[in-house]
C-alpha cells in the first residue's frame, strides 16, 4: 500500500507533546478561506509505501524517547488517506510511538479502527454552526460532527485548535458558542487560538489560486491573548 506524502518535518515543537516528526499527508475536501497549506489540496501521486514511511518515521525514535514525543500525522486532511494511515498507525504502535492525529473530522470514516492506535487527536474547528462553517469551509460541518461523535466513545485526550480570525471570531457571541460546542466533546486536555496570519498568501500566487482573504487583516497577537484569557474564563465559569 502507498500513501501521498507531501512532507515530512522533524523536530516539530507544536503539533503534540515533546519533540514530533509530522508527516503532512495530501488531499483536502475543504476550502478554508485562511488555509495556510493549499498547495496540499490536491490528492498527488503516491510516493511512498507503508514501511518507507515508518522506517523514516522510526529513525527518530531516539529523540521522542528522550524528550515524550512521537509522529503527528497532518496535512491536508490525513483522515482521507485513512486505509494508509491506520497501516502506518498500526506498525508504529508496535514500536511503541506515542501517534497525534491533526485533523478538522472531515474524513472517510474507518474511525474505530483508527482510535486503536491514536494516542491524541489535535482538533481543528472551523466554525461551531452550520452556516459559519459552509462560509468559511465551503463544507458541511455534519462530517466534522459524526467524527466527533466516534471521538466521544473513546477516551483519547483531545487538544482543540481554534483559528481566530478577525471580524468572525473575535467577538462574545462567537465565543459563547465556541463553549457550547467545545462542552459537547470528551476528554478536552487542551484548547488552543491561534492568530490568523498570512504566512502561506505567497503560495496562492505561485499555483495561480485566488486568495479569498488576500484583504483580510492578520489578527493581533495580543489581542487573540485577550481573547482567550476572556474565553478561559468563560469556558471554566
Amino acid at each position: 500500500m502507498q500513501g501521498s506524502v507531501n512532507s515530512i518535518e522533524t523536530f516539530g515543537l507544536v503539533d503534540g507533546p515533546g519533540i514530533r516528526t509530522v508527516v503532512f499527508l495530501n488531499g483536502c475536501n475543504l476550502r478554508c478561506k485562511y488555509c495556510h497549506n493549499p498547495e496540499m489540496w490536491c490528492m498527488q501521486k503516491n510516493n511512498m509505501t507503508v514501511d518507507e514511511l515508518v522506517e523514516k518515521i522510526i529513525r527518530n525514535k531516539p529523540y521522542f524517547r528522550r524528550n515524550n514525543g512521537g509522529v503527528t500525522f497532518s496535512g491536508g486532511e490525513p483522515l482521507l488517506q485513512i486505509d494508509f494511515l491506520i497501516e502506518v498507525c498500526k506498525k508504529l504502535k508496535e514500536e511503541n510511538i506515542h501517534i497525534a492525529v491533526d485533523t478538522s473530522g472531515n474524513g472517510l470514516g474507518k474511525y474505530d479502527e483508527l482510535f486503536k492506535y491514536v494516542d491524541l487527536v489535535l482538533l481543528d474547528i472551523k466554525h461551531v454552526n452550520q452556516e459559519g462553517y459552509k462560509e468559511i469551509t465551503g463544507g458541511n460541518i455534519n462530517k466534522s460532527l459524526e467524527f466527533i461523535n466516534e471521538l466521544n466513545k473513546t477516551s483519547i485526550p483531545v487538544w482543540i485548535r481554534q483559528v481566530v480570525v478577525p471580524g468572525i471570531m473575535d467577538n462574545n457571541e462567537y465565543l459563547n458558542d465556541l463553549k457550547q460546542f467545545i462542552k459537547t466533546i470528551k476528554n478536552v486536555e487542551r484548547i488552543d487560538f491561534l492568530p490568523y496570519h498570512k504566512l502561506g498568501s505567497e503560495k496562492y500566487d505561485k499555483l495561480g489560486i485566488i486568495n479569498p482573504y488576500k484583504d483580510m487583516p492578520e489578527m493581533d497577537k495580543q489581542k487573540c491573548n485577550l481573547l482567550y484569557e476572556k474565553f478561559t474564563k468563560l469556558y471554566n465559569a
